[in-house]
């Protein structure tokens, strides 16, 4: 099936969820209980120049970017309550950080070079200490201001794991990274830069890979065992949504917290860059039974097969539920908060012809947040005292869907009249164009955040703005 470049729309589930939001290695579940550490786990992560084989043999293989030599970056696991030492030394020619998307820790560790930390220079590197309060799915990518996009499209992304105290019980638990790539015909990566496409879409790529290698990705898994996929966005710029076929898929977590459990609606959820979802499926007990993870671009492309094969095992009869996380609000009390406004503008208009109209489109300045491009000497978009709750309307004034990251935080998303949120949390949210959401958090973590594009060519173009907790 040929991969093209055309995006889909988000696709709703339950009530909207349409706001939601080398290879990495396949382990085997349960795994063994560890005891707690006894001080820090210590690791080191070279980025460095490398090559890949995007493309099935025999393509010729992509000059990329890695992390102790694979791409994607190594699958980090720890257990909740753990810390993990990471230095990251920079081998490559530009300055980088490693943003840890969805980690609720310290302002300091939270990787945005050029905001949060210095960006770490070309042969410099820079020591990463990660206590995550919560545990979940982390999304790990090269993050600095104004030079995001290139280190990323290169492939420095990868999955922060952080295991619940007590596991799923699972057969297998499967971390699924998916990224894509503008190729030419020599399979070089496209140019990176201000293009017409930082006012439009973003830098789309022409070829998607799964764990950094051709889809489908599979999977052999015993028949009627009991799974957990672990999906995650990497991609520069690609909306896209996610079809699961030949079995039922159960969401236990969004953007790393864990949910009421709910199957998508018409077997389907939106994929922005940035979102993670944790599902658990038990496969069909008939041998060469199949499920797959559909990515719906153009007539569908298959991004994960699972294959029935092996001794069958007992169908799993215990509820696929996480438990809540303690560590979040229950509730936020809406009448105490304070209400602040994000207005998004700019970007190419769209014709009644549907052509792409980039006239008057300042290229450097394409976007902007309540008038302005992102600045860290700027003002902050809000500067409250910790513990105060916050509601986020988010004025999408623009002719395309624009999702966003809260740094540091997990919010709720509101219902339309006010009257209520649905039972999830994010850090991401997809605002449909030319339409106005509502999150809600309490700003309980101190520190200086942003609100940012997860659309890196949009982010580079300034379209994030930040908040200042004390």
């Amino acid at each position: 099936m040929n991969q093209t470049t055309k995006p889909c729309p988000p696709s709703p589930t339950r009530r909207s969820l349409l706001g939601a939001a080398a290879a990495l290695p396949v382990v085997a579940l349960p795994l063994p209980v560890r005891a707690q550490a006894t001080g820090p786990i210590s690791r080191r992560l070279v980025i460095a120049a490398g090559k890949a084989r995007l493309r099935p043999a025999p393509a010729a293989e992509t000059e990329i970017w890695t992390l102790d030599g694979s791409m994607p970056g190594p699958a980090l696991r720890i257990r909740h309550g753990e810390t993990l030492r990471l230095t990251v030394e920079n081998r490559i020619g530009l300055p980088v950080a490693l943003h840890w998307h969805g980690l609720r820790g310290a302002a300091a560790m939270d990787g945005v070079g050029g905001f949060s930390q210095a960006p770490i220079a070309p042969g410099a590197s820079f020591d990463y200490e990660l206590t995550p309060p919560d545990s979940g799915t982390v999304l790990y990518r090269a993050l600095v201001v104004g030079g995001a996009s290139e280190p990323a499209g290169r492939g420095l992304s990868g999955l922060l794991i952080v295991e619940e105290r007590t596991p799923l019980a699972v057969a297998q638990d499967i971390p699924l990274l998916v990224q894509d790539w503008l190729l030419d015909e020599r399979q070089l990566l496209a140019p990176f830069g201000r293009g017409p496409e930082t006012a439009a879409a973003g830098r789309l790529g022409s070829w998607l890979t799964v764990n950094g290698a051709a889809p489908p990705h599979r999977v052999a898994v015993a028949p009627g065992a009991r799974v957990r996929l672990r999906l995650a966005n990497a991609c520069n710029a690609r909306l896209m949504r996610l079809r699961f076929d030949g079995v039922k898929a159960v969401v236990v977590a969004v953007d790393g917290q864990p949910t009421d459990t709910f199957e998508p609606v018409r077997a389907q959820l939106p994929f922005a860059p940035g979102s993670r979802y944790d599902l658990v499926v038990d496969m069909p007990s008939e041998p060469g039974a199949t499920a797959v993870v559909t990515a719906l671009i153009g007539s569908g492309l298959p991004l994960v097969r699972l294959v029935a094969e092996g001794p069958a095992e007992p169908a799993a009869t215990a509820p696929a539920a996480l438990q809540p996380n303690p560590a979040l609000p229950a509730a936020v009390r809406l009448q105490d908060a304070r209400r602040v406004e994000m207005r998004i503008e700019g970007g190419a208009r769209v014709t009644p012809a549907f052509k792409l109209d980039l006239g008057g489109v300042d290229p450097e300045r394409p976007w902007r947040v309540n008038g302005d491009t992102g600045s860290v000497e700027g003002k902050p978009l809000f500067s409250v005292r910790r513990g105060t709750p916050i509601v986020l309307a988010i004025d999408n004034r623009t002719a395309f869907i624009q999702p966003f990251h809260v740094h540091g935080h997990a919010f709720r998303l509101l219902h339309p009249l006010d009257d209520g949120w649905e039972p999830y949390f994010l850090d991401t949210v997809q605002i449909p164009e030319g339409k106005k959401l509502h999150i809600a958090f309490i700003a309980d973590n101190p520190g200086r955040w942003l609100v940012s594009s997860t659309v890196l060519d949009r982010f580079d173009a300034g379209l994030w703005s930040w908040f200042e907790v004390t």
